[in-house]
């Protein structure tokens, strides 16, 4: 197959050059603003009825072009499934699937979008594909991975704005200048004691999404260095914000003229004193009035470690050592004087943030950016080859000049306050030429498995070149014009004919002429990831907790996963059993130690912002899958749910597993296996299984072993862990 070879390509190759500033000749696509192309005449289509958005007109013209079909739409039960993990993470239940397949009314499928965007669960599975983006992670990595311990308030924030449909140019906004832009308190309207109004609260939201900048990685002895500790704390700020929001790697310029795109150190450092007046503050969580209360009741504090005292020094006492009657009975004593000093304490934070009251000695926090005094801003010099200690001309605070020339404005921005403000509304002009691109492109890639640029956090001459550069600006201009509303791009992407096309599809020549699909003549088959998966597992069996926010989880771990971990205290398993079962996107994220689950299957390195997840096939999945403890006990209860839904018959029993785990019935093949396997283990003698759920517990012990061990083998199959 010929293939036009981009403008990158052509700079490897010496054919175009560059200027010793690193600028590429001008005229380059995604560093223009987007024009605003009309889609193909619907008329020139062969596949004329079967258009329903300006969508299937620009895809469908490419496809035609180059004389390839398109598949047909999938059937209703597998676009009801592909619906729910697209948009929730989560599959449907059977009962679901039929409501949808049985559903004939010429609007049941916008319904059924309308009717997912506005679940709580929408915002938890688009929220964790941002956090990729995010580099979110708990700890700080490197050797002692310190500990993030308000990164969890970022993490509900974007939940919240997702499920809030808070438009994407405001979005982009809080997260950069939350602070510059949004200063408030919760101060209280001394009219209403307690009372916070709605307008504070949705300022504090936006200070807690400058937490992004304060969850990067950090190397705890950089804490010796103030000058080395800002240094990469500003290069970490810059280069996420680079590749989150402008999908550039602008981080290429801080030792020398990026090779291949038009920015310069000039620009890169300018770029850190944008940041410089910036500094990490922890702001409280509650009024002046709740502080008030909870420092009335601060002798309670002292009084538990008072208790805690007297029960070490009598533990550590001759009279505390002897295994007596009376001994055990003081130390029952002194832990319920310890117990009777938490309880007056104040329990809740706050409003809309209002969470179980977590650390003994702290008033609740988050972790945000807040304005430097002027005297304490850093100066920022442009270093040579990027070494701290080789500094030349002084910085000031300015955006790359090439991009403020696309948008017609001088690069220079107001010094030293309001620098991040004035880069946040550059950033979201309707005419900036990269933020709405980047953006829809992302929402793209999360809904196909692929971006119209492939190369979501490089949209510069080294990233791939867009397969539909037309619908990618319609897009953009349709999206900004939309008022940057992110459900409405989601309702327009899943309503047209291109997304619900089947899979199963293509001959020879579509292989031959397009072996990637990069013209979307089909929908790709997809791996659910990481998060989804575990969610998927614990949906079918029955024990997905779906409690939303709140601090990490942390489920317990067999003794040889948590062997590499250096110091165990780390991974301090949390004791309510209930919360080992929530959502994926709630588990701790250390960024030395990954959850073993989610490292097998590919969970993204958080030490930078991730475009794109890996997706490998190896050898420990199998393992995990098939010899973990976790995944069999969720086999075990899958099997009692079974039991539970479909009574003691076999056949009953077969079908509703293969309803709740694939969202179909079986094939009469599957049947005939599903009943020879489960014949054949009902013979073996094993261990006899513990804690099973209630309606296991009436089947004879081999029998429940077999059912919980054919769970377990459909938790295997492939069709469990992708969506077609």
């Amino acid at each position: 197959m010929v293939r036009v070879i981009g403008q990158a390509g052509l700079i490897v190759l010496g054919l175009v050059s560059t200027c010793a500033a690193g600028e590429v000749t001008r005229g380059y696509w995604a560093f223009e603003p987007p024009a605003r192309p009309e889609p193909p005449p619907r008329a020139s289509l062969q596949q004329a009825e079967r258009v329903r958005d300006p969508i299937d007109q620009f895809v469908f013209h490419r496809l035609e072009a180059a004389g390839l079909a398109s598949a047909p739409e999938a059937d209703r039960s597998i676009l009801v499934r592909r619906a729910y993990f697209d948009l929730l993470g989560l599959p449907p239940s059977p009962e679901q699937i039929d409501a949808f397949v049985s559903d004939s009314a010429p609007q049941a499928w916008q319904q059924l979008i309308d009717r997912l965007l506005e679940s709580k669960h929408y915002g938890e599975r688009w929220g964790r594909h941002w956090l990729d983006v995010a580099r979110y992670a708990d700890s700080g990595g490197y050797e002692t991975d310190i500990y993030h311990r308000n990164a969890w308030r970022y993490r509900d924030y974007v939940v919240k704005s997702f499920n809030d449909n808070i438009p994407y140019d405001q979005f982009v906004q809080e997260q950069l200048a939350g602070d510059e832009i949004w200063p408030d308190n919760l101060d209280l309207d001394p009219r209403r004691v307690y009372a916070v109004s709605d307008e504070k609260r949705r300022h504090l939201q936006a200070r807690i999404a400058t937490g992004l900048f304060t969850l990067g990685p950090r190397v705890h002895e950089s804490g010796l260095d103030a000058k080395r500790l800002s240094y990469e704390t500003l290069t970490d700020q810059v280069d996420t914000a680079a590749s989150a929001f402008l999908g550039i790697t602008l981080g290429c310029a801080r030792c020398h003229a990026h090779k291949f795109d038009p920015f310069t150190q000039e620009d890169y450092f300018a770029m850190q004193a944008i940041f410089a007046n910036a500094r990490e503050v922890e702001i409280p969580l509650w009024t002046s009035m709740e502080e008030a209360d909870w420092r009335q009741s601060y002798p309670k504090v002292v009084a538990v470690q008072e208790a805690r005292q007297a029960y070490q020094l009598f533990v550590g006492s001759p009279e505390g050592k002897k295994n007596t009657p009376q001994s055990a009975q003081r130390k029952q004593e002194l832990l319920g004087a310890i117990g009777q000093a938490v309880l007056a304490l104040p329990q809740r934070a706050a409003g809309q943030y209002a969470v179980d009251y977590v650390g003994l000695m702290h008033i609740p926090t988050a972790t945000v950016l807040a304005r430097e005094h002027p005297d304490l801003i850093r100066p920022i010099h442009v270093l040579e080859r990027g070494e701290l200690a080789r500094p030349m001309a002084r910085s000031e605070p300015a955006l790359p000049v090439s991009l403020a020339e696309a948008t017609g404005i001088s690069s220079e921005l107001k010094r030293p306050f309001g620098a991040r403000r004035e880069f946040a509304l550059w950033l979201t002009r309707a005419d900036h030429p990269l933020t709405a691109r980047v953006f829809v492109n992302r929402v793209w890639q999360w809904h196909f498995g692929r971006g119209i640029v492939a190369t979501p956090n490089d949209f510069g001459n080294m990233g791939q070149p867009p397969t539909h550069p037309e619908l990618l600006d319609w897009l953009a201009n349709e999206f900004v014009a939309d008022g940057w509303n992110v459900k409405n791009l989601h309702r327009r992407i899943m309503n047209s004919a291109v997304y619900r096309q089947s899979s199963r599809f293509g001959d020879e020549s579509h292989f031959r002429k397009d072996p990637q699909n990069e013209l979307l003549w089909r929908m790709d088959r997809r791996r659910l990831e990481a998060e989804a998966l575990w969610d998927a597992v614990h949906a079918a069996a029955g024990t997905l907790n779906l409690k939303m926010g709140g601090r990490p989880v942390v489920p317990p771990l067999a003794a040889d996963e948590i062997a590499s971990l250096r110091e165990k205290w780390h991974w301090v398993v949390s004791q309510d059993p209930a919360q080992h079962h929530r959502r994926g996107i709630y588990i701790l994220v250390r960024r030395n130690f990954k959850f073993p689950m989610f490292e097998v299957f590919d969970t993204p390195v958080t030490s930078v912002s991730c475009p794109t997840r890996d997706v490998t096939t190896v050898a420990p999945q199998a393992l995990w899958g098939l010899n973990n403890q976790s995944v069999f006990r969720q086999a075990v209860q899958m099997a009692g749910r079974v039991v539970k839904e479909a009574g003691a018959e076999t056949p009953a029993q077969i079908e509703r597993i293969w309803t709740v785990a694939l969202g179909r019935g079986p094939t009469s093949a599957e049947i005939l296996s599903a009943r020879e396997l489960l014949e054949s283990l009902t013979r073996v003698e094993g261990a006899p299984l513990t804690d099973l759920p209630p309606a296991l517990q009436a089947l004879p012990p081999n029998r429940a072993h077999a059912l919980a061990k054919l769970c377990l083998a459909v938790f295997n199959l492939s069709e469990f862990a992708f969506v077609d």
